[in-house]
């Protein structure tokens, strides 16, 4: 989801807005330094059995001084495998999150990180609603979701950057880039992979949607980098497997004339804008993406660049509307996504997670007394201030792949936001060494049996795929489907 202050879009991972800020600088290792410390002092917590249901144990790593992890059993949504809440703690900053053990074999299945997106949505839309082991259906009914990705995983589920869902400050400290949050996240990773070292040297999965495609690519890089860190002190690197992304916006410049093919040319569906508008469009797009590069990525000229942004969404994005822009079969007001997304569920999530009984069940900060909301947009508009989505986030995905780290962008091929067309181009264009191989393939069909699901495109480690009938939220559209290409990715299967 994504708050769109200008566009008025509210999305399930990407801001449409017009933004102003700082320009940002990539993720580098060497700003995130570690403390030396004496091994001896550390004492491992092991054993995830031997954690409380009814308090928090603190787990802290004198590699990472300003970090504490609080823990919990959490027994709730899926009565057949292990929860646990807690907290990320980063001195005065918060970060809540779930953690459910696989269904299958907890002690050797892979482990799969995933983030919503916004930025400042909660997780407990893809918890809740996707790919989680329980859906929520209203405030007092849930059931078990027989396609959650802890089939044959172990999954977290994060509310982060502080402010979204059950994450907080205690002063008002706040996160506005992606590489600010990515230290946040990687530290997270090695305290608990160093505590329960039965996860050590397992196959590690970072996982998002929609601004994930901001997000995972930062995160994931952030991952590899302390890893030398991590090994020169004697410690386990995480074995960083792949990065899987959703629906992800990852490079505005080509996202933003997808727009007019998706609304105005049979890519999914009909065009669903009339044939003036279209043509007007048409007109302004080139306009659009050339002042867009010139202001936003030749030079980093915030007000130019807010200007130039603000044109590209009156021409190319406010022609559509009546639909939801998170799947073009389905009608949607603008009232309608202003009060749930266009999906009540999301209003019926947030109901369910207002229960006094489920907020002590999973530990949340008795501080947070407010009404749950799924999006934060004071995080939305920080973000965007900073020019967040600017960023080339495409050269951390080249990067990647350079160092052997397997890549997935999957797509639901009904959404309008984050669309299969500029997805689809964003990898042609992307500069590694497997490009021209990559380039070179056919896109070809895909299938569960005999059943074509989607299309595919793969070279070495690079797989782009499509998810047919689905739309940006594609595991709760088509949770069979979703959860097939997730399996043979794990099993690293050619799809």
């Amino acid at each position: 989801m994504l708050a769109a202050v200008s566009s008025g879009f509210v999305l399930l991972g990407l801001a449409v807005s017009s933004a102003v800020g700082a320009a940002q600088q990539p993720f580098s290792a060497g700003a995130n330094t570690f403390a030396s410390y004496d091994a001896g002092l550390f004492s491992p917590m092991e054993d995830l059995s031997l954690l409380s249901t009814s308090e928090f144990t603190t787990l802290n790593h004198p590699f990472f001084p300003s970090y504490n992890v609080r823990i919990k059993k959490s027994d709730f949504c899926d009565g057949t495998v292990g929860a646990f809440t807690g907290y990320i703690d980063i001195e005065a900053r918060h970060l809540f999150f779930y953690f459910f053990e696989s269904r299958s074999s907890p002690n050797k299945d892979d482990v799969i990180f995933w983030t919503n997106g916004g930025p400042g949505c909660s997780s407990s839309i893809g918890l809740f609603m996707e790919l989680g082991p329980c859906r929520v259906n209203d405030v007092h009914n849930v059931t078990f979701n027989p396609y959650s990705w802890n089939d044959n995983a172990n999954i977290f589920f994060i509310d982060q950057p502080v402010g979204v869902g059950f994450s907080y400050a205690d002063h008002g400290e706040t996160v506005g880039t992606t590489e600010e949050g990515a230290k946040d996240i990687a530290a997270f990773v090695a305290i608990f992979f160093e505590h329960f070292s039965s996860f050590k040297g397992r196959a590690f999965h970072m996982s998002g949607e929609s601004y994930g495609g901001r997000y995972i690519p930062v995160f994931a890089s952030a991952i590899y980098d302390q890893n030398a860190k991590l090994a020169a002190a004697g410690l386990t690197p995480i074995n960083l497997a792949s990065a899987m992304i959703g629906n992800g916006c990852t490079d505005w410049k080509t996202m933003i004339p997808s727009y007019y093919n998706m609304q105005c040319q049979p890519k999914s569906v009909a065009p669903v804008v009339d044939v003036g508008t279209c043509v007007l469009t048409k007109q302004a797009l080139a306009r659009c993406e050339k002042w867009l590069t010139e202001a936003c990525y030749d030079t980093t000229d915030a007000i130019n660049c807010q200007a130039a942004s603000a044109f590209c969404a009156s021409v190319v994005q406010s022609p559509f509307h009546s639909y939801n822009p998170y799947d073009l079969t389905k009608p949607c007001t603008s009232e309608e996504l202003s009060d749930s997304l266009c999906y009540p569920v999301t209003k019926k999530i947030g109901s369910f997670l207002d229960r006094s009984d489920i907020r002590k069940a999973i530990g949340v900060d008795p501080s947070l007394t407010a009404n749950f909301s799924s999006c934060n947009n004071d995080v939305n508009r920080q973000f965007h201030l900073n020019l967040d989505q600017i960023f080339p986030t495409q050269l951390y995905i080249g990067a990647l792949l350079e160092r052997g780290v397997r890549v997935l962008i999957y797509v639901g091929a009904n959404d309008w936001i984050c669309n299969w067309v500029g997805n689809e181009k964003m990898t042609l264009e992307l500069e590694w060494t497997g490009q021209k191989e990559f380039v070179a393939k056919p896109l070809r069909d895909w299938k569960i049996g005999d059943r074509a699901v989607g299309v595919t495109r793969n070279a070495g480690p690079l797989t782009f795929a499509t998810i047919a009938g689905a739309g940006h939220m594609a595991p709760y559209d088509k949770g069979e489907e979703s959860l097939e290409l997730v399996k043979r990715w794990l099993a690293n299967e050619e799809l």
